[in-house]
């Protein structure tokens, strides 16, 4: 499958996880692909490898998305490579999960910093920065759709990415960029699976209509649609990918 020939896509967080997922799928889908990390240099290499072993093209460009000045370097030093960014990812993510009594002030800050601010931040760029008629895929999660304790800080975050997606999808759509926001269930990632013991785990999985945990390839497939032409009259959604959990 070659949806994505001649697009350049800039995907943050993607040293691991969903985000490596996407990142390698986005490459055999033709993309040419930024692999952004905050600090795992060495896994975003070894993403990047897997890329070209694959006959892919793709860069690590490291950049903190929650600081603005390190956003704007990111961008430019993209473009400065590939000439142009078509597609922006915004899966650059962190999650504290306590209860709300229980949160301290670092906590809800350091989620705000990176999954609301470096939202904002790479949306900021790309308003002038991504290429006409590209495509913008932000990254929330089902739990907003929950009321599950322990995750109130967390899920205000992405109700807040949720929020910036619909607005900048008009604000942005007369340049022929589309805007989402996918929203994945409990994915079998480190993300998801640190600290939980296996009841746990299964539990939520069993909340689904299939029994199990979604895989990080799962949610790769939908956002390389999101990110391809034939999904361009699609904007301002909010995109349930949690096998009918919520």
């Amino acid at each position: 499958m070659s949806t994505l020939n001649n697009k350049v896509v800039l995907v943050t967080g993607s040293s691991r996880g969903i985000g490596a997922e996407v990142a390698q799928q986005l490459a055999a889908a033709g993309a040419k692909v930024i692999v952004n990390y905050a600090g795992g240099k060495e896994a975003a290499d070894a993403v990047v490898s897997a890329i070209k072993a694959q006959g892919g093209d793709a860069i690590a460009l490291q950049a903190d998305v929650s600081q603005a000045e390190a956003v704007k370097q990111l961008f430019d030093a993209a473009i400065n490579h590939y000439g142009k960014i078509d597609v922006l990812v915004n899966n650059a993510g962190i999650m504290i999960t306590k209860l709300i009594k229980d949160t301290t002030d670092d906590d809800f800050t350091r989620q705000f910093d990176i999954n609301v601010k470096g939202t904002f931040n790479t949306l900021r760029e790309a308003a002038t920065k991504l290429a006409d008629n590209g495509s913008i895929i932000n990254f929330s999660s089902t739990t907003t759709r929950l009321m599950m304790p322990t995750y109130g800080s967390y899920v205000a975050t992405k109700g807040a990415v949720e929020q910036l997606t619909r607005v900048f999808a008009k604000e942005i759509g007369a340049r022929g960029i589309n805007v989402n926001a996918i929203l994945p269930g409990p994915t079998n990632t480190e993300l998801f699976t640190a600290g939980k013991p296996q009841e746990i785990i299964d539990r939520l999985a069993a909340l689904n209509a299939f029994n199990r945990l979604g895989e990080p390839t799962d949610i790769a497939k939908i956002v390389t649609f999101l990110a391809s032409d034939d999904a361009k009259w699609i904007s301002g959604q909010i995109i349930g990918a949690n096998g009918a959990m919520a």
